[in-house]
């Protein structure tokens, strides 16, 4: 195996780690890196591989947010279970219900339809629109949920719709989404991304599986290899993303991803069209 595909691994890898947390949708910057940058690996692979290396994104919030995730601790010999926590974890199922859904009933046909520069570069352009028009709406407006106990199942649901537009069109970006709509409907910047973080665990595990299942097991070595290192650089890159961007949130909005958004979506359109 060539140590450039090992490279070309990596990049995939940290574009995933990157992408998957910022607002700028993880699944189209994957899309448009396949473009150009080509591993040399069957499409089935590939396919799999673009959706199957989230695992390492996962890991990251995992283990970055253990203590808010995990709802068992031992206390004087005993399993205790932090209410709480379970009580969170029934509004993010029934958040990630919608998109499970879609997924597992449309997959295939979502693919088919829509996996391809002009939906990505339309979503980017039509979001980053949404992400300013919704930060210029709430500027100067105090957030009416500043904790995540203070999410109710009517808020969870609706952040869940949001999500839903992400599993049918790439390029909207599941954190955008669910951010966006966290935004929306009163959530505080930072509670609207740790609920978005929480919210792909299920979701991206689900994903993965799927995707694991019709591939099959049959892998190569290098296969093998390749996956795992575009897995390892996501997890690291993730880590480092995650503490930025809850770090930037603190005191700034999102319309520079808006603006971002826009820029990219823009180049797309351009740059397909004159090809």
């Amino acid at each position: 195996m060539e140590i450039f595909e090992i490279l070309k691994a990596i990049l995939f890898g940290i574009v995933e780690g990157i992408t998957e947390w910022l607002p700028i949708s993880s699944t189209g910057h994957m899309i448009l890196l396949d473009e150009f940058v080509k591993l040399n690996v069957s499409e089935a692979f590939m396919e799999m591989f673009l959706v199957v290396i989230q695992l390492g994104a996962i890991l990251a919030v995992v283990v970055t947010y253990w203590k808010k995730l995990f709802p068992f601790s031992l206390g004087r010999g005993k399993l205790l279970i932090k209410k709480d926590i379970m009580i969170m974890w029934v509004k993010i199922v029934a958040a990630c219900i919608p998109a499970a859904l879609v997924g597992v009933l449309w997959d295939d046909k979502i693919e088919a339809l829509f996996y391809n520069y002009k939906t990505v570069a339309i979503m980017l352009i039509l979001f980053g629109i949404l992400f300013i028009v919704v930060e210029n709406r709430n500027k100067g407006k105090k957030s009416k949920i500043n904790t995540i106990s203070q999410i109710t199942f009517k808020a969870a649901l609706m952040v869940g719709f949001f999500q839903l537009i992400a599993a049918v069109f790439p390029g909207t970006s599941r954190s955008g989404a669910t951010i966006l709509g966290g935004i929306f409907i009163g959530m505080s910047r930072t509670i609207a991304a740790e609920f978005t973080f929480f919210m792909a665990v299920p979701v991206m595990f689900g994903a993965s599986l799927l995707k694991l299942v019709k591939f099959g097991l049959a892998f190569s070595g290098s296969e093998v290899i390749i996956l795992l290192v575009g897995m390892v650089t996501a997890y690291v890159v993730s880590v480092v993303i995650i503490k930025f961007l809850m770090q930037y949130i603190k005191n700034r909005d999102f319309k520079i991803f808006g603006w971002y958004r826009i820029v990219l979506g823009v180049i797309v359109l351009l740059y397909f069209w004159l090809v």
